[in-house]
Formats: structure tokens, sequence, C-alpha cells
């Protein structure tokens, strides 16, 4: 009778050991090792799309900051296009999004990182987040990223995103940008990722003495120029970087 209950005892073991390996705290099933392996190539695979992205696109053309490498480098841009564009996210040019808006090439992202020099401790705010994926680069390089979205569905779909890969030194607002922050400025850098012909007012009131904001400036049907505005006191100092062509500032810009 004990040999039969040690043995009962034991199959009653083996069945929880089981069911522990097999099953995840939720009563999910765990991935098989073939699903592990597949999954595991797949993350290489994009993993090396990353690393050629940067050899090729970014190092050749003037991108030498190696915290701004680093962070394009980290960053897995297939997780922030549709998943039907995803064997074109490293590829150089920008991807469509939806609601009108792209996400934009890899090297203009890390042309504009690069040319605002951010420091870790900078306070930052972003202007159209569309995918989430510039917020994300520069959320590799400092501890807090403010970045607001006009359109709700693209607000919406990026915090959780920025969530769910774990950027919890962003914060998303769905408002629109033309107004700014005003609860959390002033601001050292702030990074304008659609096309105004105007510097709106209340980003450059928003901005530090010192700081700098980068924008598309220009013609928001054709072609813009790539701006950097330092605030020096009441005065501003003006750099243009080069030629681009982003998709408009919407809302309020529209009107002026």
């Amino acid at each position: 009778m004990k040999k039969h209950l040690k043995n009962h005892g034991l199959i009653i073991l083996l069945i929880v050991i089981f069911l522990i390996i097999v099953l995840t705290p939720s009563g999910e099933k765990i991935l098989s090792e073939d699903e592990i392996s597949e999954e595991s190539i797949e993350e290489d695979k994009y993993t090396h799309l990353r690393e050629q992205m940067v050899e090729t696109q970014l190092k050749t053309r003037d991108i030498n900051d190696k915290a701004v490498l680093d962070a394009m480098k980290n960053v897995p841009r297939h997780e922030f296009v549709p998943e039907n564009m995803r064997k074109q996210a490293y590829e150089d040019h920008p991807i469509p999004i939806g609601y009108g808006q792209t996400i934009s090439q890899p090297y203009i992202v890390a042309l504009m990182t690069q040319t605002l020099d951010v420091d870790e401790n900078d306070n930052i705010l972003e202007i159209g987040t569309g995918s989430g994926y510039q917020a994300a680069v520069l959320g590799e390089l400092v501890e807090k990223v403010y970045t607001i979205e006009i359109i709700e569905e693209l607000a919406t779909s990026a915090r959780e995103r920025l969530n769910r890969l774990g950027y919890e030194n962003i914060r998303v607002k769905h408002a629109d940008g033309y107004f700014g922050w005003e609860e959390h400025a002033p601001f050292d850098t702030i990074i304008v990722t659609a096309a105004a012909n105007h510097i709106p007012p209340p980003l450059l009131q928003q901005l530090k003495d010192g700081g700098k904001l980068i924008i598309p400036l220009g013609s928001t049907l054709r072609f813009q120029t790539l701006t950097l505005i330092t605030k020096v006191g009441n005065e501003t100092e003006t750099e243009f970087i080069t030629g681009v062509r982003f998709v408009p500032l919407t809302g309020e810009a529209q009107k002026k």
C-alpha cells in the first residue's frame, strides 16, 4: 500500500513538473524549440540588417557620433513599420505608416539626431510622433522624451508600441504640437518631424536660452530645408543643414 501511494505521488509530481515546463503562468503554451529557433533566426536577420544599415547608409554619409550610431543599431526599426512593410524597414527611404504619414528614412533620423548633439540630461520635445521611431532613437540617448502626435490613432499605437518595447522614458500625448507642451517646458531641444512654412512661436517660447530646435522649413507642398535654430536670448541663430521633403505639419500650422 505504501509503495502504491509512493508511486502515485511520484506520478503526480511528474505531472506537475510537466505542466510547469509546458505552460506559462498565464496558461499559454510556451513556444516549442522549433518556434523559438524560427523567432531567433528572424531577430538575427533584423539585427544584421540594422548593422548593415549603419555601415552602408550612415557611416558613409558623415554620421559619426558613436552614441547616435549605437542608438540606430539598437532600435528595432521593423517594429515601427506596418507588418507588410517589414522587409523594407532598413532600406534607405521613408515608409508610409497610414493616415498620410511616413516614417523618415534612417539617414534623416540619424542626421537630425546627430545635428542636435543631445546630452543625456536634456529635456526633449518631439513634434510629430508618427510611429514612435524617432522618439525611440532619442530615448536611447536621454533620460526623458516628450512627444506629441495630432492623429489620435497614431498617438495610441505609438504609445502602446513604445511601452511594449520598454521605452518607459518616453511620454506620448495626443494634441496639436504647434502649441508645444508647456507643462514640461522649458526644453533643451525641440525636434519637429513635419514641414512648416514658419517656426511655431509657442515652440520658440518653450525653448531654453541656448536650446536648439530643428525643423524642416519651407514649402509644405514640395521641398524644405532642414533648419537648426539656436535660441540666444531674444534672438535666434540659424543654420541650414540640407534639403529634405517631409509631410506637412497639420492643425494650427496650416492656418498660417
